[in-house]
């Protein structure tokens, strides 16, 4: 009896040192938690996922915050921000004075880059000419094959073959949509009459088939044999895909580079208080047609006190330490003038005590 007594006290002394342990544990997990800070969650461009990813993965690791991004459309990510599910959104469609002041937000343009044409014809490799008024043709589905004798014009020497030409596009709500037929819209009065430029719209080229997000084009026109569509560079770049060269208002046939979209992004003299900015078709020799900003939106009023210093923070950040990464991932910093302008619209942002 007495060593049964022994044995109990002993399993309880047991049981006591690993009670220890698992509240020494749960402690350390909750200073561990304490110290990676609040989790942030945004929705919307996948124009800017690429840079994203990179800026996220680099804020993680200097300040223990997670940031947890939805890549679903500039026109998902504004809903979900509106619906008061993210933290913030991302668009490359700047919002309007009106939208911006009924749901009490501002934005500001976080990067820029070009989108390429990009295309999958057998035999054919990189470098295929495109000038506006044959981007424009394809799209309004006025030339259906890629032997089409305009396209062979524009490229002398090119062996071109027979094969039907089928235009991929954005499913969902696209704020690389919302450059691209903005550009089609400057530089086609037909298309501006008939289509517009929106997030969305409707495609006329009966061969049109839509696929979500950039990657999702990307995938289409590498699985797909004669197939042609818009795509941001980062990914054009990343999947080694065969793109050209676009004719440019100056008459120039120019490649969208790092260096040609941001002498389009120079030519903009004046940017407003809301940066609302689009600069396609641009004038000046070195200028790529098809380009525009990224931006980021947040709510002017921060109700939650932890998560909106949190935000402030990430945004500081990638205004000085972000910037510089956009280079090597194929995107355009912004300049510091107008990173000077989003710094005074940052004092702005009221954060609840």
């Amino acid at each position: 009896m007495k060593r049964l007594k022994v044995k109990f006290e002993s399993r309880l002394l047991s049981l006591r040192a690993a009670a220890k342990v698992v509240l020494a544990t749960g402690l350390a997990l909750v200073a561990g938690t304490a110290f990676a800070g609040t989790p942030l969650s945004g929705a919307g461009s996948t124009f800017a996922y690429p840079f994203y990813t990179k800026w996220f993965y680099e804020y993680e690791k200097v300040t223990g915050v997670k940031i947890n991004y939805q890549a679903i459309g500039s026109g998902g990510g504004i809903q979900q921000l509106f619906a008061g599910i993210v933290d913030f959104g991302a668009s490359d469609k700047p919002l309007d004075k009106k939208t911006m002041q009924e749901h009490g937000v501002i934005q500001m343009p976080d990067a820029a880059g070009g989108i390429a044409i990009a295309y999958n014809i057998p035999g054919v490799g990189k470098g295929l000419k495109f000038t506006p008024e044959l981007i424009a043709d394809i799209y309004l589905g006025k030339i259906t094959n890629w032997s089409d004798p305009t396209i062979k014009a524009v490229n002398p020497g090119v062996n071109l073959p027979a094969l039907p030409i089928i235009v991929v596009h954005r499913s969902d709500g696209s704020g690389t949509t919302y450059i691209f037929t903005h550009y089609l819209a400057k530089i086609s009065k037909e298309w501006a009459t008939k289509v517009g430029a929106d997030l969305s719209v409707n495609w006329p080229a009966r061969s049109s088939i839509g696929a979500k997000g950039n990657p999702g084009v990307a995938g289409t026109i590498m699985k797909m044999q004669g197939t042609i569509g818009y795509v941001e560079l980062a990914y054009v770049l990343q999947n080694a895909m065969t793109y050209g060269p676009v004719q440019n208002e100056a008459g120039v046939f120019v490649w969208p580079t790092i260096a040609s979209a941001r002498a389009a992004a120079a030519t903009v003299k004046h940017v407003p208080p809301d940066f609302n900015v689009l600069f396609v078709d641009q004038p000046g020799r070195d200028s790529y047609p098809i380009a525009g900003f990224t931006y980021l939106i947040i709510y002017k009023k921060q109700l939650d006190s932890v998560k909106g210093k949190e935000l402030l923070n990430f945004i500081k950040w990638a205004y000085t330490k972000g910037q510089p990464m956009l280079k090597e991932l194929d995107y355009v910093p912004i300049p510091p003038s107008i990173i000077r302008q989003i710094d005074r619209q940052l004092k702005e942002v009221q954060i609840k005590p």
